[in-house]
């Protein structure tokens, strides 16, 4: 039975570190498997983790001391709340590890331990009738893991209360500003040349590429730090208010009472649409979002998004004639 460490080395650290800049991201899992953590005998709890590194180090840490079993399912590297929405962490999955494990054979018991997040992939009625086992949910963090061991599986609404902090918003951002780069850089250039073709020169075009970025870091940095403060319930619409602040800003600094009429309006409806775009995807970041609340709110944004792009765009050829 493999024996694992709940002390995180410089290495795992240092992993934790890139994936949170997208760098081997996908290649960031451990092996499915069972997993001793301390000397646990068949009395001892089985704690259900994904494979996502991250996640099991997170969980094996936050269980130093402790004689636990860790079963880790197959999620191909995703995090437990988004492996439960994509069905990796599931039904399926749980009564294939228990079974693959011999799970019945080392411990006397029949209960696993799964994170609350895990829920929505998994139908607990579904993995007794098969397994044997039956699913009782923990807690939503596993740093309240070891108080829950501690009060005999007493699960205390703190335990359940969901946050969204502003910590937990920021640790979000690099992945998310990676990510945005390439298609920046793209979009940048062509907004370039578009300016050349049109008699902006290098000036106007990299002025252009400015207030892009801008509008960029405004949805993917600017709106999730701000959440909570800007109006609104939808990402989107969050996204819309940050770029009209950033438009606003860029207007001012750069003299926009001299730019005429198509142009203003070329900004103020294409900047803040760029920045709803980048906004709108932290609805998959967050768990305050179901994915039926992502779908409709990209079923009425994008279309809205695209719209205005595409008027900002025409206005600022137009006004580059008047």
């Amino acid at each position: 039975m493999p024996q694992v460490s709940t002390e995180l080395l410089l290495a795992d650290r240092t992993g934790a570190w890139k994936v949170r800049w997208g760098i081997g991201r996908m290649d960031y899992l451990v092996p499915p498997g069972l997993y001793a953590i301390g000397t646990p005998s068949p009395d001892t709890p089985v704690v259900v983790t994904a494979n996502y590194k991250m996640s099991y180090d997170i969980v094996r840490s936050s269980l130093a001391g402790r004689n636990v079993w860790l079963l880790v399912l197959e999620t191909y590297g995703i995090n437990v709340w988004c492996a439960a929405g994509k069905g990796t962490f599931g039904t399926d999955e749980i009564v294939r590890r228990v079974k693959a494990t011999r799970l019945a054979e080392i411990v006397g018991h029949r209960r696993l331990l799964l994170p609350i997040l895990g829920a929505p992939g998994v139908a607990a009625h579904e993995v007794a009738k098969r397994s044997g086992f039956t699913v009782r949910y923990a807690t939503l963090r596993a740093a309240d893991l070891p108080r829950y061991l501690d009060t005999g599986g007493v699960t205390t609404p703190q335990m359940r209360e969901l946050t969204f902090t502003l910590r937990e918003r920021l640790v979000l951002v690099p992945v998310e500003l990676v990510g945005a780069l390439k298609p920046t850089a793209v979009v940048a250039t062509a907004l370039f040349l578009v300016s050349l073709l049109l008699g902006g020169g290098a000036a106007g075009g990299m002025a252009l590429v400015a207030a892009y970025v801008g509008a960029m870091l405004a949805g993917v940095v600017a709106a999730p730090l701000l959440l909570p403060w800007l109006p609104g319930r939808g990402f989107a619409l969050k996204g819309v208010f940050a770029g009209l602040a950033w438009c606003l800003a860029w207007y001012l600094a750069a003299g926009g009472s001299h730019w005429g009429v198509p142009t203003t309006l070329a900004a103020f409806l294409a900047l803040p649409a760029v920045s709803a775009f980048h906004a709108l995807n932290f609805t998959g970041c967050s768990t305050y979002t179901s994915r039926s609340g992502v779908k409709k709110e990209m079923r009425l944004s994008l279309p809205l998004m695209g719209s205005a792009v595409a008027a900002g765009l025409l206005l600022l050829a137009a006004g580059s004639f008047f």
